[in-house]
């Protein structure tokens, strides 16, 4: 088949957007730089992958020597592993700028490489890097000329508020009933997808779009890599930032406990083997690291393309890279 290019080769971003996210590198580097946060590379390709069941990783087979390592390497998703494992190194607040990589998730909002900046603050909890995560995004805001005003709000009182549920004890029915009317093919979905779906169908198109939204302390079920307060009910520290209605970025107040951590990478790879999923090995070098010691810290990611979503006020993914998934 002969495929016709003579559109298709043009980026899709204007050359102004182009230049934007020049701009927006440069704000971020001088933003860290002002606070001492140093700027590390750590590796794209890694024996170990990512366990979360809901995220799905590239694999490729290297064909070179390895003296007796797993041929198959895995694209990172993000560089979480490798900058815990230089946290623990002693390398302090630092932070990276680059490419990850996400089988399966391509669309308007979504490409399949795309730029992730994720940085480690030492005694920090996820509140006082949430204040800081909004700092930088307005600093951004500003490049445009414009800024937002900011709202904090549990993750309970975010639900009760909009939905009249309590997220943490409400039942399935509960549940499905404040979901409405909407299709949803619902067969294996646990009370947490239950409970993402609410807020991605539900809640978050309704943010404010002038609002910089800080989601904080989850259920203890949904903790991810984060500490786990023992509130009652049980809490997880981390927050989500949203931009209107666009969730920029994800930050936790870090688990340390390196048992804690092997356990929830096991029930991960329980999870994907019950969905036929990919299992990908648990990185068995940052557990090692964490054993070593993994200072009290906070971490976030921040998506860049959303970022410039934002700032561009679109909501397509394609206006702000040079050459998206289908014309790369």
């Amino acid at each position: 088949m002969v495929v016709d290019h003579d559109d298709d080769w043009r980026p899709t971003a204007a050359p102004d957007v182009l230049r934007l996210r020049a701009r927006v590198h440069a704000c971020i580097r001088a933003f860290m730089d002002m606070r001492g946060v140093l700027e590390v590379e750590t590796p794209v390709l890694s024996i170990a992958g990512n366990t979360d069941p809901n995220i799905a990783s590239f694999q490729l087979e290297f064909s070179g020597r390895t003296d007796g390592a797993p041929r198959t390497r895995w694209l990172r998703t993000s560089p979480e592993f490798a900058l815990k494992r230089l946290l623990a190194a002693g390398v302090g607040d630092c932070y990276e700028l680059g490419r990850v990589f996400r089988d399966g998730e391509a669309g308007g909002r979504h490409n399949p490489e795309f730029t992730m900046l994720e940085w480690y603050r030492l005694g920090m909890d996820h509140l006082q890097l949430a204040d800081e995560t909004i700092a930088l995004v307005q600093s951004t805001l500003a490049m445009v000329g414009r800024r937002a005003a900011v709202r904090s709000v549990t993750f309970g009182d975010l639900y009760r508020d909009t939905l009249g549920i309590d997220p943490f004890v409400a039942d399935m029915g509960a549940l499905h009933a404040a979901f409405g009317e909407g299709r949803v093919e619902a067969e294996g979905l646990t009370r947490d997808d239950w409970l993402d779906l609410l807020m991605t169908h539900r809640i978050q198109p309704d943010f404010d779009p002038e609002t910089i939204t800080i989601v904080h302390d989850y259920p203890a079920s949904q903790c991810a890599l984060a500490r786990v307060r023992e509130d009652d009910p049980p809490v997880a520290e981390r927050f989500e930032l949203y931009l209107g209605p666009l969730e920029l970025a994800n930050g936790y107040h870090e688990l340390s406990d390196a048992a804690e951590q092997g356990a929830r990478f096991r029930g991960d790879q329980a999870v994907r083997r019950q969905r036929g999923s990919d299992v990908p090995p648990l990185d068995d070098r940052l557990l090692v690291a964490m054993r070593h010691g993994l200072p009290p810290c906070a971490g976030v990611a921040l998506g860049i393309d959303r970022l410039l979503m934002g700032l561009l006020e679109t909501s397509r993914i394609a206006d702000v890279l040079a050459f998206p998934f289908d014309r790369a």
